[in-house]
């Protein structure tokens, strides 16, 4: 299916990360010299996606200035700054912007390298795996080999058609790789303004409609000033293995 509408979430506070976040939101960190949110920003572009929807609080302003600046798709700001609303109450404070269709939803604090020998994008690919029918949500998974700056078990596991439950020490673990695909009428029954999407992978594992899109490349979370370095030591070495299996120079 075409989804042309998404969502960043990137208002939290970044507190591992000081004191580099005592005085820069934690989306505009940066790694191997480009901040955290443009990555997410770079792949709903590529996509074709013509409406971004961030949520801001801590340290708004500068958020939103660097957005301003920034060309490419329309992006439209949720304001948190009164309150922060989790994961899921954010998202649903955006739906006016967002609309009624399916669409993606990104973290601003994670970030994948695409695999340059993969035929297409991760989110092209879930974006054609995704069917509403049988879909409520579908998740980009990853293993934990694909994994740096990971530190958890897993968030799930998957059966041979791909749908996902809470993995608890069966199968092989897999980490929820920081985008989704949602259809909105998920929240329908969600009442408190705050919530954690969490509440909406549990509904939609429990009827069978929560799925995973293996991803292809590798995935980098960075939680800590330290994990700056090793997120750039992995990225280096990733591109740098794909690149000699291909037999190009390494650049």
């Amino acid at each position: 299916m075409t989804i042309k509408t998404a969502m960043i979430l990137a208002a939290g506070l970044g507190t591992r990360m000081r004191p580099i976040t005592n005085t820069l939101p934690k989306p505009l960190v940066e790694v191997a010299g480009k901040p955290l949110i443009a990555y997410g920003l770079e792949a709903l572009e590529r996509l074709g996606v013509s409406s971004i929807v961030v949520n801001v609080h801590y340290l708004a302003p500068l958020l939103i200035d660097w957005l301003r600046a920034r060309p490419g798709p329309k992006i439209i700001i949720s304001d948190e700054t009164a309150e922060l609303l989790d994961s899921g109450g954010g998202i649903v404070k955006a739906l006016p912007d967002l609309g009624t269709e399916p669409f993606l939803v990104l973290n601003a604090d994670t970030f994948w390298l695409e695999d340059p020998q993969a035929d297409i994008d991760n989110l092209a690919s879930m974006t054609h795996r995704f069917d509403a029918e049988s879909m409520d949500i579908l998740v980009m998974t990853a293993r934990l080999d694909q994994a740096t700056g990971h530190t958890g078990a897993g968030d799930f596991t998957s059966d041979e058609q791909g749908r996902l439950t809470r993995f608890e020490g069966h199968g092989q673990p897999l980490i929820y790789a920081g985008a989704l695909i949602l259809n909105p009428a998920v929240f329908d029954a969600i009442s408190v303004p705050r919530f954690s999407i969490n509440q909406c992978f549990d509904r939609a594992a429990s009827a069978g409609r929560l799925f995973g899109a293996p991803m292809q490349g590798h995935w980098l979370t960075v939680g800590t000033p330290e994990a700056i370095g090793e997120a750039e030591a992995a990225r280096t070495a990733f591109l740098a293995a794909r690149s000699a299996d291909a037999g190009e120079p390494v650049q």
